[in-house]
């Protein structure tokens, strides 16, 4: 009998791997297809078109948390259950496969933009007078991300130092814990004007507000990659939703939510 009862539970475990293999698209081994991934909040309005798409093409779900890039490099190294990561630095994926923690190179798939912004009813206007808009004595608080461990952050004080406005408003700087952070704390109305990613600016809850692109030439490229985690329960899917990011309609969608394309080299 104990024979017996060991082949029959042989045979339902090579039917059920069978039945996973033979699983249509957006099943995996029998259950629904889903990639958890790890993305930074400049992504945080772009990144639920992306997997609509994605989803409808493939049947596989994207699972999306948003964070600063430097926070989850920290969680990546220490073992998060992530698949995918998307970081606003491509040096920080760089380092997971430097560390043997990736599957596959890095990609990367986008150049990240600055800008300056204020509510509609804000009594500064970013887009008529640019840098002067910081030294208003009607801006206590200027938000930015932390430059610690945000990259937008770093380009944030970068610009600053480049337009030699820093040591001017260094005083008035209130740091968010990621760049979507620090838009909140201008939407909120416990900053006056914030340092911003052009992409939350984009957004439809911010589209009416005041806004000026900062020139790219006044900070370091924001260059944007992304990584599959060693270890990730579904690689494959992961594979084609990086291979997704090159298609000419996914290009135009960051561009739109105001991505540049990655450089050629």
């Amino acid at each position: 009998m104990a024979g017996e009862n060991h082949i029959l539970a042989l045979a339902l475990r090579l039917f059920a791997l069978l039945l996973g293999y033979a699983a249509p698209a957006g099943l995996c081994f029998g259950q629904p297809c889903e990639i958890r991934v790890a993305a930074a909040s400049d992504l945080s309005f772009i990144m639920p078109e992306l997997a609509s798409q994605f989803e409808r093409q493939s049947g596989c779900a994207l699972r999306v948390s948003y964070g600063s890039s430097g926070n989850f490099l920290s969680q990546l190294r220490n073992g998060a259950p992530f698949d995918v990561f998307f970081s606003a630095d491509l040096e920080y994926p760089k380092r997971l496969e430097a560390a043997g923690l990736t599957e596959g190179r890095v990609c990367e798939y986008a150049v990240g933009r600055l800008a300056l912004w204020a509510p509609a009813n804000a009594s500064v206007n970013p887009a008529s007078e640019h840098w002067n808009a910081l030294l208003d004595p009607a801006v206590a608080k200027i938000a930015l991300a932390n430059p610690d461990h945000a990259p937008y952050g770093r380009a944030a004080i970068a610009a600053l130092k480049k337009a030699g406005v820093y040591e001017r408003v260094r005083t008035k700087l209130v740091f968010g814990e990621n760049i979507s952070q620090a838009a909140q704390f201008v939407q909120s109305g416990n900053a006056q004007l914030g340092v911003l990613a052009l992409s939350l600016t984009r957004a439809p809850a911010m589209r009416q507000g005041k806004s000026w692109e900062i020139p790219p030439e006044f900070y370091p490229l924001i260059r944007q990659g992304a990584a599959i985690l060693k270890g990730a329960r579904n690689a494959g899917s992961a594979r084609r939703f990086l291979e997704f990011l090159q298609s000419a309609g996914v290009r135009e969608i960051l561009r739109r939510f105001g991505f540049s394309p990655p450089p050629a080299d």
